[in-house]
């Protein structure tokens, strides 16, 4: 799926990094309330909403697994992997989308 770039403004390259750099401090509502706001007017929103949701969804299922792979002690070292990887993915793609590009996160399940 590729982006139609140029008619993004710059508010809408904002809106779409908001998406990451918000879920520090609220991990679901402030994402979802920009992305429910804006998602019909801004593909670039769009798609890092969409993104950003189906990352949560997925880091989510891993951080369970590492929970249950605790009881033979690998998910204590994994548990640290996932976190680490999710805080570097989201900065990564908070400045993928501050620069009005698409960004796939690795490892992400697209469900939505």
């Amino acid at each position: 799926m590729s982006l139609d770039l140029s008619k993004d403004t710059q508010t809408d390259r904002l809106l779409a990094a908001a998406i990451y750099v918000s879920s520090f401090f609220t991990t679901f509502i402030g994402p979802l309330v920009i992305w429910l706001i804006k998602k019909d007017e801004s593909p670039l929103v769009d798609h890092h909403g969409r993104e950003y949701f189906n990352f949560i969804i997925s880091y989510a299922v891993y951080a369970v697994i590492c929970t249950v792979l605790m009881l033979v002690l690998i998910g204590f070292i994994l548990i640290w992997l996932v976190g680490a990887a999710t805080f570097i993915f989201t900065i990564i793609a908070a400045i993928k989308a501050f620069e009005g590009k698409e960004y796939r996160i690795p490892f992400v399940f697209r469900i939505l």
